[in-house]
């Protein structure tokens, strides 16, 4: 699903709410989340699951076009846990 299709659905369910509206609300949780994340380096949300900073260590790897080896940088990047909920839905 992509970001305009849920904005469409909201305004559908939600007829006291402009697609604006519902735009920038939706903008403002990801806000959120992203500063929560950053700030304490995870955010939950119980019935959906946790996203966290994850480290990745540096690491040789290979340029797949020429094979030749190459070193990675250390890196972070975000992870994301499925709550038990979340993950009872999708059986």
């Amino acid at each position: 699903m992509t970001k305009s299709k849920m904005i469409d659905i909201l305004a559908k369910e939600n007829s006291g709410f402009t697609k604006r509206a519902i735009t920038d609300l939706i903008d403002q949780a990801m806000g959120i989340i992203r500063k929560e994340v950053k700030k304490n380096k995870k955010f939950s949300y119980p019935a959906l699951g946790t996203f966290t900073i994850r480290k990745r260590k540096a690491r040789k790897g290979r340029n797949p076009r020429t094979g030749e080896e190459i070193h990675i940088n250390a890196s972070k990047t975000v992870g994301f846990r499925a709550a038990p909920a979340f993950k009872g839905c999708l059986q």
